[in-house]
This record gives structure tokens, sequence and C-alpha cells, in this order.
């Protein structure tokens, strides 16, 4: 038997007009009653790999040691592995602080590489952990849940299928800036349910460029000024905000920077210094 655990943190991109979420927790409660489920997010936009691990990547490190059970799989029922991955560093036991329980196509790597890598991973091939399914679709219900559970018991993660290499592992897809004639070129990651606009930039990258700065987007141009709050910003003026996760925001006061700039996830603009 391996380390028992107590919390499921889960993410999925399946909302709530359907079942699905429901009967994912009903498998869970049922076979690890103990276990307490933490809905981290399953508003994930359907099929959207990317927005869910970043999801995943910006929550991990404030989420309780246990199983994280993140479920944004448009291959399902494909030959791509449904895998579990230790991380952590090892008890006395030899056993990791946690297992990452998901598909194979990237949605787990950002987490896993924050939370120290992976210790041991296996392809979740053993069928005496899993539900009988009527069909391949909702390896949520199916395979991920069963395992996510049984790891709750204190199933060692290596019962659960055969070992893989770490190595093997499908790398996340996260955008890094550059620099380009002075000009920094970033990403927007993600846009808030308040319309804040997160860029992939580390606030120290434009920290030369004084307390203007300019945003290229498509053929737009605006001038953005570094800010300490929402609040800070004034009417009609649009601020850079350094966000609850350090990361900077383009942001206005009390109203949607995303849609007024008309910004989207994956848009690049470009920051740089008013001449």
């Amino acid at each position: 038997m391996g380390r028992r655990f107590e919390t499921v943190s889960f993410l999925s991109d399946y909302g709530h007009a359907d079942e699905f979420v429901g009967v994912v927790k009903g498998v869970l409660r049922s076979l690890a009653p103990h276990a307490v489920v933490i809905d981290v997010c399953h508003e994930i936009p359907p099929h959207d790999v990317r927005a869910g691990a970043l999801a995943l990547a910006r929550s991990v490190q404030y989420l309780p040691p246990g199983v994280v059970l993140a479920v944004v799989d448009p291959g399902v029922g494909t030959d791509r592995r449904a895998i579990a991955v230790e991380v952590g560093e090892p008890d006395a036991a030899g056993e990791g602080t946690g297992v990452f329980v998901g598909p194979d196509n990237g949605l787990l790597a950002s987490a896993v590489a924050m939370t120290g890598g992976a210790r041991r991973a296996v392809s979740l091939t053993n069928a005496d952990y899993q539900l009988a399914a009527p069909g391949g679709t909702f390896a949520g219900r199916d395979v991920f849940a069963p395992a996510a559970a049984h790891l709750c018991n204190g199933v060692d993660v290596e019962e659960l299928g055969e070992a893989v290499d770490p190595l093997s592992l499908l790398p996340g897809v996260l955008p890094v800036t550059r620099v380009e004639d002075g000009s920094l070129i970033a990403e927007v990651l993600w846009v808030d349910r308040f319309g804040n606009v997160q860029l992939n930039v580390d606030p120290d990258e434009v920290a030369g460029m004084g307390d203007r700065v300019l945003l290229r987007y498509r053929d737009d141009v605006r001038t953005a000024r570094r800010a300490a709050s929402y609040a800070d910003i004034g009417a009609g003026e649009t601020g850079l905000v350094v966000d609850s996760y350090g990361l900077l925001s383009i942001a206005l006061d009390r109203q949607s920077a995303a849609g007024q700039l008309r910004l989207q996830p994956g848009d690049a603009i470009t920051l740089e210094a008013p001449s």
C-alpha cells in the first residue's frame, strides 16, 4: 500500500450544464468517502488544453497535498495515454507528496514542473482500478476518477498500470517573451471574469521602460500607466498592474480591459518605452 491522501483537487472543462462533474464526484465519493473534493475550476473552455494547463499552473501552489485530478481531454477514446504522475520530495517511506491524474496531452506538465517534477509515472492500464465502460468517451468517470479515489485509499501509483519514463510525458506549451529591437514581444495568457488581461510578462522585464509603456497589438497603439491597484487607474486610462500571480496585467478600473481593447488569450502584444 502507498500513502493515503485526504484531498482531491478537481479541474475540468465539463462545465455545469450537464451532469459530468456530479458524476465524477459521485464516483470519488463512492470509492473514497473520506476524501474531500476541491473544485478548482470546471469552466475551462471546451477542449482548451492550454487554458487548462495555465489554470492548473496558477493554482497548484495553493492546493493542499493530495491528488490533483485534471480532465481537459479532446483526445478521449484515442490512443493518447491516461497517466498518473507522482511528484514531490519523498518521505521516509520513499513516497511523494502528491499525484496528478489526467490525460498525457500537456495539461499536467507545467503544474508537475512547478511541484518539483515527476518522480514516477504510470499509464493507467490496470482495469482492476477502473469502472466498466459502456463507451470510451467518459474517461473522467471510468478511468481518472477511480484512479484518483484508489490513490486516496492508499493504492500505490505503480499498481494502477505500466510504468512510463517521466521524460516521455508530453510537455506543456507555455509562451515565453522575447526581445526584438528593444521591444518586448509578449502574449495574452488569460482573461479573468473581470476582463483583466494577464500577460506572460514578469514586472522586472519592463522595469526599465518607466511608468508609461506603449502597447502595440494588431493595428492599435495604447499608452498604459503602471499602477499599484485597479483603483489607482484613472478614468479613461489603461493600467498595467501586477496581478495576484505576480505577472503583469492590462486593466481598467471597474471595466473590462479585454472588452475595451478587444484582447483575448493567445493575442500577441508588444511592450516598449515611449519614444
